[in-house]
């Protein structure tokens, strides 16, 4: 990897994580470390391009179908690939599936960039995840694979002891705060060789003890929320992503939002 290198574009493909769930600006939209990172990589290079074409919810299939090709034509500098954690979470999954699909995204854009970075995504503390911890694991060993055969960069998020702090997560226990969507931005940076301006894998402060009545009371609210919506759409066959467009389709200057 040179260090300091100069980037001038970058495009995001992958599903709500990318999309900057649930780093919410005050418009409603979100934001996000893929966001957060155009805008520092924007700020060393003028004229710098951004694309964004994630989109929430969407299986490894959809990503390839949707977003791969588009993403590979806009021959940009850097491009980022997170999927199939989505697919891992459903009760029954194909993983002979997910694998062949992650291969054949993988195999489309490392050709096309400077430099593809892959991800093992950060999971949160927590009964639930240890379900699916098996799957899970079976699609980072994927990654470290694909990333050595084809020259990429796998920023390990997953083995960040800080991103599994249930502190970094929003309360629907599925996607990042915040701070979590910035530590990444900052892990991603550093992976493409800058230089580092902070810790990002530096551990919260001890936690203060959560009571009894405080713990039920949030997960009722994330059962009421969060968890029953989810299941509802399991159920129906319907998607969070749905006729939803991506944030930023093309590969454009990046400009600042305003307040």
């Amino acid at each position: 990897m040179e260090m300091n290198a100069t980037y001038t574009s970058l495009v995001a493909v992958g599903d709500s994580f990318t999309e900057g769930m649930s780093d919410a600006l005050p418009d409603g939209s979100y934001r996000g470390w893929a966001d957060l990172l155009a805008a520092r990589l924007a700020a060393r290079t003028p004229g710098f391009r951004y694309a964004n074409l994630a989109v929430r919810g969407k299986l490894i299939g959809q990503i390839v179908d949707e977003q791969v090709a588009q993403a590979a034509a806009m021959r940009a500098d850097v491009v980022t690939l997170v999927g199939g954690l989505n697919d891992t979470l459903r009760p029954k999954v194909d993983m002979g599936r997910v694998r062949a699909r992650l291969t054949e995204a993988v195999e489309v854009l490392a050709p096309s960039c400077k430099q593809l970075v892959l991800m093992r995504s950060p999971g949160r503390n927590g009964p639930v995840f240890e379900r699916f911890r098996p799957r899970v694991e079976e699609l980072f060993a994927l990654v470290e694979e694909l990333a050595a055969r084809h020259d990429a960069v796998v920023v390990d998020l997953y083995g960040a002891a800080v991103l599994g702090d249930q502190r970094m997560w929003d309360v629907d226990r599925l996607h990042l705060t915040a701070e979590g969507h910035r530590r990444v931005a900052e892990a991603v940076w550093q992976a493409l060789g800058l230089d580092a301006e902070d810790d990002w894998l530096a551990p919260l402060p001890p936690a203060a003890p959560v009571g009894w009545t405080a713990r039920r009371t949030g997960d009722l609210r994330f059962a009421r929320e969060h968890l029953v919506p989810w299941i509802g759409r399991r159920v129906t066959g319907r998607s969070s992503g749905d006729g939803r467009p991506a944030k930023r389709p093309e590969l454009l200057p990046y400009e600042t939002p305003r307040d």
